[in-house]
């Protein structure tokens, strides 16, 4: 399980964040929504190390990790795909999957549940990256994430960019993981979040305003906030 107690986060002397408790526990898809600039990439960055926590824990299981830096969260099992998925074009497939062992020291090979969960990999495994589509890179990304077997996969807007059609490629992957894993995902395709999430925080302001599963949010409140 990835908790966040009482989190205060920001750049510089900046506090965008402002007492954020969030629990994604394993076996479950949690999605935290919001407005542009209500502070969801802020609380991934938080949860990965990729920026100040001024105020708060965070616990991976049983162990706090808020001061730890992002290649040791990373070794202690949480996997991370950030807007834009940041691929490396340059590089084969096969070489951007296996940097996601770097996790564990580059020891191993690519197991085959990878190419069972994303079979198209396995035919483009010697094309660069670059060389993809949107909606392959995003798998990419994602496998690269989780080959290492993490035990949290964090995802930061999984359907930017991606036709329809690969949108519900990516929630079946996405829904299937979640057996052997924690998913918390960053999302704006409330669509998309209903469909997929079993429970939903909504941020606005870097603070959490309203959480429970997606039946039983306010849609009208939600809708609001969305549009704002």
């Amino acid at each position: 399980m990835l908790k966040l107690e009482n989190i205060y986060a920001g750049y510089g002397e900046g506090i965008v964040l402002h007492h954020v408790d969030l629990e994604a526990p394993e076996g479950r898809v949690t999605c935290l929504v919001g407005r542009n600039g209500a502070g969801k990439t802020t609380t991934l960055k938080s949860a990965m190390g990729l920026i100040r926590t001024s105020k708060g824990r965070i616990m991976l299981d049983e162990t706090a990790i808020e001061n730890m830096p992002p290649y040791e969260r990373a070794k202690r099992g949480i996997g991370y795909v950030p807007q834009g998925r940041e691929i490396f074009p340059f590089l084969t497939v096969e070489e951007n999957i296996l940097l996601g062992l770097e996790a564990k020291d580059g020891k191993g090979r690519i197991p085959d549940f990878i190419f069972e969960t994303f079979p198209v990999l396995k035919d483009f495994l010697k094309r660069k990256g670059g060389d993809l589509s949107g909606g392959q890179q995003q798998q990419l990304a994602i496998a690269r994430a989780v080959v290492s077997g993490p035990g949290v996969l964090i995802l930061d807007e999984p359907t930017e960019g991606i036709q329809p059609n690969v949108i519900e490629e990516i929630g079946r992957v996405i829904t299937g993981m979640k057996k052997n894993m924690a998913v918390l995902i960053v999302e704006q395709y409330l669509e998309f979040v209903m469909r997929i999430a079993d429970y939903c925080y909504v941020m606005e302001n870097g603070r959490i305003i309203m959480d429970g599963t997606p039946a039983s949010l306010d849609q009208e409140k939600l809708q609001a906030t969305m549009s704002l």
